[in-house]
């Protein structure tokens, strides 16, 4: 379970599932919102005070804030369902 004012990791793999060919221009623009706000009450919520769960949730999905691809993005990539696949 999330803690209070953040994603929730069922919303979160839902949007992580579908591949980005099959998402409407608004699904792409709410999940870059989610994601966006969610990054950000990552970054202002102290370590200290993210519960487990939250912790373990913040690191499958690379909202760590360092740039780096989420574990989930990587393993979307891996099958081709991530948005950086070059497929024909």
């Amino acid at each position: 379970m999330s803690d209070t004012g953040r994603q929730s990791f069922t919303d979160k793999a839902g949007a992580a599932l579908k591949p980005d060919s099959q998402k409407s221009f608004t699904e792409h623009i709410g999940d870059k919102l989610s994601g966006t706000a969610d990054s950000a009450a990552s970054t202002v919520q102290p370590q200290s005070e993210k519960s487990y769960t939250q912790k373990a949730g913040d690191t499958l999905s690379g909202n760590s804030n360092n740039n780096q691809e989420s574990l989930l993005d990587k393993a979307k990539n891996a099958v081709g369902l991530g948005g950086n696949n070059n497929s024909v």
